[in-house]
């Protein structure tokens, strides 16, 4: 026992106390977005949208995310990371909160769009930052700790959440999200201040490649796109799955998604620092977590038992553990050869491309064809991009020989 604490303890070393308070920020704007797991239950519940409908306002969220990402890379490349992340930190802690006096469907689809546009500016500046706060032998690492922070933001977030809807009602969540946003924004301006934070890996390009022209990051993007929608069923989809199919209480189902997020909070890392001895690759592995991550819905149609939820979540979060670290760190490196913005924001948009076609596919589908042949069409597309990935771990090997 005292040897899984010591190497517990040891994964975490040599990362820089730049990289901690991107952490610490990331923890604490995270940790109340515990809106977003509920947000399809609310529209439905508390305001009578049908989940057609909730799919178009879903699809919103996804193209405010992509505008919002692409526009944050943009920036980023022009302006700076630091001055995009305060910028979009407190704007978003002040619209999450107006969000909630938004009651019909045309001013949801618009405001939801907004407050994404908004917030997903953060994504590639903060991606940026890491990438400048963290040397290159630990970016992974420094990747896989800021997952960490999210995914224990995650995992408080959906079990608060659930309390604070049993024993008030969803509009404190709004509260709560805008104000942690704004708290995450005071942090930030005192500790990641251009004065104070030291760089660890700066560098330049004098003739930058840009990413729509790079042909394995092209495939990298596709199969991303692919993986998200898959992985996307469990902020849309899945929820209401557990609600209708399962009859579990808004409670049950913030403790299932909250648990994903605590087990990714003591396993991650150091899951990480040990594939990262091995001899996979980082396209292998990323390809891997794809895989469990199809597999996941999969196996929801093997019995009505509702254990089998704990086992669906379980391959997930093993798929995601794997398959975002490595991702991003694939992104990271790529980013080396163009503008880093640039890069990392077409990573990102790849989540957001996959968020407008995902929710709204996902709910159209459960509606028309059942949630069981939903799991199943969205394995298959799990697959393909298990293909994909497959092609280009092939392409690259081909490339270096």
């Amino acid at each position: 026992m005292k040897k899984l604490y010591t190497n517990y303890i040891d994964s975490f070393k040599g990362l820089s106390k730049e990289i901690w308070w991107l952490a610490l920020i990331t923890l604490i704007n995270r940790a109340g977005t515990m809106v977003i797991p509920f947000l399809s239950i609310y529209l439905i519940e508390d305001l009578g949208i049908s989940k057609g409908n909730v799919g178009w306002i879903m699809s919103c969220f996804g193209l405010g995310s992509l505008i919002g990402t692409w526009l944050g890379g943009k920036l980023t490349d022009k302006i700076g990371y630091y001055k995009i992340m305060v910028i979009s930190l407190l704007a978003t802690g002040f619209i999450f909160i107006g969000l909630q006096y938004l009651t019909t469907f045309k001013s949801l689809c618009l405001g939801v769009f907004l407050t994404m546009c908004v917030a997903d500016m953060f994504r590639p500046a903060s991606f940026v930052a890491m990438s400048s706060y963290s040397k290159p032998e630990n970016k992974t690492r420094s990747v896989t700790l800021i997952r960490l922070a999210i995914n224990l933001g995650f995992s408080a977030g959906p079990a608060i959440g659930g309390l604070i809807i049993t024993h008030l009602n969803y509009s404190g969540l709004f509260w709560v999200d805008g104000i942690t946003c704004i708290l995450a924004t005071l942090v930030l301006f005192f500790v990641l201040n251009p004065e104070k934070a030291k760089i660890q890996d700066e560098f330049k390009i004098v003739n930058p490649e840009s990413a729509y022209k790079d042909k394995p990051f092209l495939m990298f993007f596709i199969a991303m796109v692919l993986f998200s929608i898959v992985f996307f069923q469990y902020f849309s989809v899945i929820p209401i799955y557990y609600r209708e199919v399962h009859f579990l209480s808004e409670l049950q189902v913030g403790l299932i998604l909250g648990a994903n997020g605590f087990f990714i909070f003591l396993f991650e890392m150091p899951l990480i620092k040990w594939l990262e001895k091995t001899k996979n690759t980082k396209v292998g592995l990323i390809l891997f977590g794809c895989f469990l991550t199809g597999l996941s819905l999969i196996v929801l149609n093997l019995t009505q038992w509702s254990g089998i939820l704990i086992v669906g979540m379980f391959l997930m979060t093993v798929g995601e553990m794997i398959a975002f670290p490595f991702a991003n760190a694939f992104a990271l490196d790529r980013a080396k050869r163009g503008n880093q913005g640039e890069f990392m924001a077409m990573y990102a948009m790849a989540f957001s491309v996959g968020s407008i076609f995902g929710h709204n596919t996902g709910l159209h589908l459960a509606e028309d064809v059942g949630f069981d042949n939903t799991w199943y069409i969205m394995s298959v597309l799990a697959m393909v991009g298990v293909l994909l990935l497959l092609a280009l771990k092939l392409f690259m090997k081909k490339k270096t020989t």
